[in-house]
């Protein structure tokens, strides 16, 4: 059942109304193809999806039932063609929303669960961060080796949902007809503010009344969106803009976008700067907000 009655002016109907996708041993050629179409769909965020693009091999595979869906799933994940989308160009917070969005079905629900994934990639790298998800006792418990992800949060189950799921999940769903590649913020993260305070997150409808997609961007010089694997804390109120450069230590992470700008409290200024000047590094401005 909708997890609202305003799923329909929420267009979240879509999701609430449709059956679940399941590949089973009788399953006809032309369901296979639904399947295909519609893990596509999931996992590389509602694309418009040339044939040029299709992993032809891997789609072979699941027609004849010699990998499962679970194994499509980790196959269209792990491709060029959903690292061009979502990771080369792409800060590493928001990577993982969607990683959560199109293999979990569901929103990240905490700051823990997204520094746990930061924390995988630098240490054992992207195909390991995605195995991780795919491989998750939830993945198996909701979706197992069958049946195609979806968006859990957009639906009651009454089954292992928080409740600010749904409200973090719709601030990453921009609407049924909405790629997750044309969205107005671009590769900046939604959900990074709420998630460092441990507060709900405001759901955005995905039209207003006059039918124009209702977003509201991330402000400039915002660390959410300078920054990459940064992170935001809140003590006396006092936040300071401390902008980096030249840092070259060996202590500092290897990532593949270097931090330009973070966005910290008065309380931590002091120890950014002290650990700033032992990697080698120089404050270019400090800006109190």
């Amino acid at each position: 059942m909708a997890i609202t009655t305003a799923a329909s002016r929420l267009g979240t109907s879509a999701f609430s109304d449709a059956a679940t996708l399941e590949l089973r041993p009788n399953t006809t050629a032309k369901d296979v193809e639904a399947i295909i179409l519609a893990v596509y769909q999931q996992v590389l965020g509602n694309p418009h999806l040339l044939s040029s693009e299709r992993l032809v091999i891997a789609e072979s595979l699941l027609r004849n039932h010699k990998i499962t869906v679970q194994e499509f799933v980790r196959q269209v994940a792990k491709s060029d063609l959903y690292k061009q989308k979502f990771f080369y160009s792409t800060f590493q917070s928001r990577t993982i929303e969607l990683n959560y969005k199109h293999l979990l079905g569901r929103a990240p629900y905490d700051q823990a669960e997204i520094v746990e994934h930061m924390d995988l990639y630098e240490s054992k790298g992207f195909e390991a961060d995605i195995d991780a998800y795919i491989d998750s006792a939830e993945y198996q418990t909701y979706f197992g080796e069958t049946i195609v992800p979806y968006y859990r949060d957009l639906v009651t189950t009454g089954v292992g949902q928080r409740s600010v799921g749904f409200s973090r999940l719709f601030q990453l769903y921009r609407g049924y007809a909405s790629s997750d590649k044309a969205q107005f913020t671009g590769n900046a993260p939604q959900l990074v503010k709420d998630l460092a305070r441990n507060t709900a997150t405001v759901v955005q409808p995905p039209l207003s009344s006059a039918g124009s997609i209702a977003f509201i961007p991330a402000l400039k010089g915002d660390a959410s969106v300078s920054t990459f694997g940064g992170s935001k804390a809140f003590g006396s109120g006092r936040l300071f803009r401390v902008e980096v450069a030249a840092i070259s230590g060996p202590g500092y992470p290897k990532v593949r976008r270097v931090n330009k700008a973070v966005i910290i409290p008065y309380e931590e200024l002091t120890p950014h700067m002290q650990r700033v000047q032992r990697q080698g590094g120089k404050i270019a401005s400090i800006i109190e907000l």
